[in-house]
């Protein structure tokens, strides 16, 4: 039971597509810990694996969602060994669980939402230029129930420019920054040989890429790699973000009043709940959290939007393109469920 509730959150969205999710078993049949996987950090683009932390609360909500289901409740504590060190953050993700998760028969299953975790968490667009209804809108807020955590949800004008050239800002400094950027290219798989055998990253299929195009361009990238150089790679990041940000409908933001290790992980519990709602209401969402990285060069534009979007003490944890999509999107590659258990634990 434990690893087919491994196999439901695997299916989550993560920080880079990068699945950085380690899970021990427990002697007891009915425990498991998650744990950060400390090899799979974006330790350029997410210095204080923050990005991270919300990644374990999207993988937290599908276990959840996949076990009430199967007629079993999920109960969640989180950092049951206690907070993370900061100062040795490495070896606090080592021997700290982000999560204990302790699961009970309740012979009452619930399939709410269940098939839509097997729909992509990211969709990219391309979306319609309708507004979102008073009612999705109201029916999104509804999903948080948590008093540190806030939605906004942005469909007007003003703010949709304001956000957009955000996000556009933040492209173009990760962009320009190799060290920044190398990281997230070494992510991208380009041929068939590469996606089975480092199943996770993305793809071209994950950029709408598709059909006969994608073949032709997996071709050109096996044979002649170096035709997407650095430069090329980037141009294309940034013409795909600035059509992404003229066809957004709306954007939304999780703010978090404080940032505590634990209001990370919960803002990633409150997403995938968006997740599953959105495609409920026939809507797909988009992480676009450039311009809210905390690496050096980024602070500038990172303390600018949370002055004009937040008050003191708050963090914007998450920004999101939701709309309705045009087309069908691509799922992405997952690893095998059995790479996740850390078997010195079982």
């Amino acid at each position: 039971m434990r690893i087919k509730l491994t196999s439901f959150g695997l299916l989550a969205a993560s920080n880079h597509n990068m699945q950085p999710w380690k899970i021990h078993l427990d002697t007891d049949p009915t425990v498991f810990y998650v744990f950060a996987d400390i090899q799979r950090l974006s330790r350029e683009m997410d210095p204080y694996a923050r990005q991270v932390m919300i990644t374990q609360g999207t993988f937290l909500e599908y276990v959840t969602i996949g076990a009430a289901f199967l007629g079993y409740r999920a109960d969640i504590y989180l950092f049951p060994r206690g907070a993370y060190d900061d100062n040795d953050l490495i070896e606090s993700m080592k021997i700290k669980p982000v999560a204990k998760v302790n699961i009970f028969r309740t012979n009452q299953r619930c399939l709410s939402f269940y098939k839509y975790m097997f729909l992509p968490g990211t969709d990219r667009g391309p979306y319609s230029a309708q507004e979102l209804k008073k009612s999705d809108i109201e029916k999104m807020l509804s999903v948080n129930t948590d008093k540190n955590i806030e939605i906004k949800i942005f469909q007007d004008e003003e703010n949709k420019k304001n956000i957009g050239q955000y996000i556009l800002k933040g492209v173009q400094i990760e962009s320009s920054i190799y060290r920044i950027y190398r990281e997230s290219a070494n992510c991208f798989r380009s041929n068939e040989y590469k996606k089975n055998k480092y199943r996770y990253g993305f793809s071209l299929e994950g950029q709408r890429i598709m059909g006969l195009k994608k073949h032709i361009l997996q071709g050109v990238l096996t044979f002649c790699p170096c035709i997407l150089n650095d430069k090329k790679s980037a141009d294309i990041y940034l013409t795909s973000t600035q059509k992404e940000v003229e066809h957004t409908p709306a954007y939304a933001l999780i703010i978090t009043a404080g940032n505590s290790r634990s209001n990370q992980v919960k803002s990633g519990i409150l997403y995938s709940k968006l997740v599953v709602t959105a495609h409920d209401l026939g809507l797909g969402i988009q992480p676009v959290t450039q311009v809210i990285e905390e690496y050096p060069e980024i602070k500038k534009q990172y303390e600018k939007i949370h002055h004009e979007y937040t008050t003191e003490g708050h963090v914007i944890q998450m920004i999101f393109c939701i709309g309705k999509p045009i087309q069908k999107s691509m799922l992405s590659m997952r690893r095998d469920v059995m790479e996740l258990i850390d078997r010195t634990h079982v």
